[in-house]
């Protein structure tokens, strides 16, 4: 119960009470990769709004903010990555002032503006854990999750949405990740000689559960 053990999460409460259950002496940490994400799509719809306006209706206000919008966006990304959430939050509230200067109404320009209200409530409900990850990138500290949840992602997609031949079961799915637990444990043999006594070589007795 007193190992140090570091979570990386995507903020939920729910997750983080499991995890607080688990390991009550932990370290929490927002996961680098789900911050990332929703700058990514912000960077987008940025893009998105200049390619979606014709060079005839593009005023010179329009031009400004959108460079704005790019590098606030920027800024906002530089300093969650080095963990000064303050003027983080400042950058989030230039960005809200900069889709009020845009002259036309682009379509997403609300979409816009709701996922920049979203990134403020989420970083601001997070600031408690969220560290210099640029320290920890430095010293080979995790930092991100990503390569789990691509391959999650890959795996549920493969599996569970696209029709393929062979479809995994919710109870099958399970019992796979029970299984591929154990081998990383190395308790999969103890398991089985523990289910299967026959199993064991003579006189050697079940090997202790790895912790």
């Amino acid at each position: 119960m007193n190992q140090q053990v570091v979570f990386l999460s995507d903020g939920g409460d729910t997750v983080r009470d499991l995890q607080a259950y688990l390991s009550p002496e932990s370290e929490h940490l927002l996961d680098w990769f789900h911050i990332t994400m929703r700058l990514t799509v912000m960077g987008q719809m940025i893009k998105g709004t200049a390619a979606e306006l014709k060079p005839e209706e593009r005023h010179p206000e329009t031009a400004t903010a959108l460079g704005y919008l790019e590098k606030h966006l920027a800024s906002v990304k530089c300093n969650l990555w080095h963990g000064n959430v303050p003027h983080a939050l400042q950058r989030i509230d230039d960005l809200d002032d900069d889709l009020d200067m845009l002259e036309e109404n682009p379509a997403n320009k609300k979409k816009m503006l709701k996922a920049v209200h979203e990134l403020r409530t989420y970083i601001e409900a997070n600031q408690a854990f969220i560290p210099n990850y640029g320290d920890r990138y430095r010293h080979d500290e995790t930092i991100s999750t990503a390569f789990v949840e691509s391959t999650v992602n890959y795996v549920v997609s493969k599996r569970f949405v696209k029709k393929q031949q062979m479809r995994w079961t919710q109870r099958g799915a399970h019992l796979l990740l029970q299984t591929r637990v154990q081998v990383q444990n190395d308790d999969l043999r103890n398991t089985f000689c523990r289910w299967f006594p026959g199993m064991m070589p003579d006189g050697q007795a079940p090997l202790k559960a790895a912790a």
